[in-house]
């Protein structure tokens, strides 16, 4: 596609049957790169806190280093569908607040959507950023920005009271107003049950082959974070190695 994708675009995939390829990126060289190479969307993920500045988690990403990334990601022009996350208390605190912020995100950073983390809870500020034309993926199952209630990065859904609880967000974030949703870290079967139950677009990561589409984080694919390593990651390629080999010819040379 020569033009940039858009929002009908990736729900036009949904309708054909056509798999949606997401990936995380944070930067204009890797942007430009996974651009050429035809990725459907880029997610300027608020995961650059763990693999990139080192954070233990995502809470501690801030609404300006959001900007700073997906600022640079924009710069690369890609024809991708890029979406950027709302980092922790964003969109939490208020209506006005998570409004002021996920435009800030179009405005300043130059997104074409914003994702946010939450179900039937967060739905009220999904319907609240759509009603102002600002595009929302939202996000349910595993939810990092939850990972104190939840106990860690555990599967949920396993259990049939809280696998219904996850149905019932998937339908109140379409009802809200989300063109599409993240589904983290849940069951295969409860996966492919929402993906058929919903009109817009599932996208999984950790939750089987019956969504969709996927989206995995670069760093993780590449073998560039240590820190974390899936179960479900497929690496496909161990850039850290490649990256060693060169340091380490360079300081010899020298």
């Amino acid at each position: 596609m020569s033009r940039k994708k858009t929002i009908l675009d990736i729900q036009k995939m949904k309708v054909d049957g056509e798999k949606i390829a997401m990936l995380t990126c944070y930067d204009y060289p890797t942007a430009r790169i996974m651009d050429a190479c035809g990725v459907d969307v880029i997610l300027i993920g608020d995961s650059a806190g763990v693999v990139v500045a080192g954070y233990e988690n995502t809470l501690p990403v801030t609404m300006d280093e959001m900007l700073y990334h997906t600022r640079a990601v924009m710069r690369a022009n890609p024809k991708a569908l890029v979406a950027a996350d709302m980092p922790f208390m964003s969109y939490q605190i208020d209506i006005a607040d998570a409004r002021r912020n996920a435009g800030r995100m179009l405005k300043e950073g130059g997104a074409a959507a914003v994702k946010i983390e939450g179900g039937v809870n967060i739905a009220p500020v999904i319907a609240a950023l759509v009603e102002i034309d600002i595009p929302v993926v939202a996000h349910i199952g595993l939810t990092p920005q939850s990972i104190h209630r939840m106990g860690g990065y555990k599967v949920q859904g396993k259990k049939g009271e809280q696998a219904e609880r996850i149905l019932e967000d998937a339908v109140a974030v379409q009802n809200a107003g989300a063109f599409a949703v993240v589904l983290e870290g849940i069951p295969q079967g409860l996966a492919a049950r929402i993906t058929e139950t919903l009109t817009i677009p599932t996208i999984g990561i950790g939750a089987g082959a019956g969504c969709d589409g996927q989206v995995l984080v670069i760093h993780d694919i590449l073998g560039l974070c240590e820190k974390y390593s899936p179960k479900f990651v497929k690496r496909y390629a161990d850039a850290a190695a490649l990256i060693s080999g060169a340091v380490t010819s360079y300081i010899s040379e020298v």
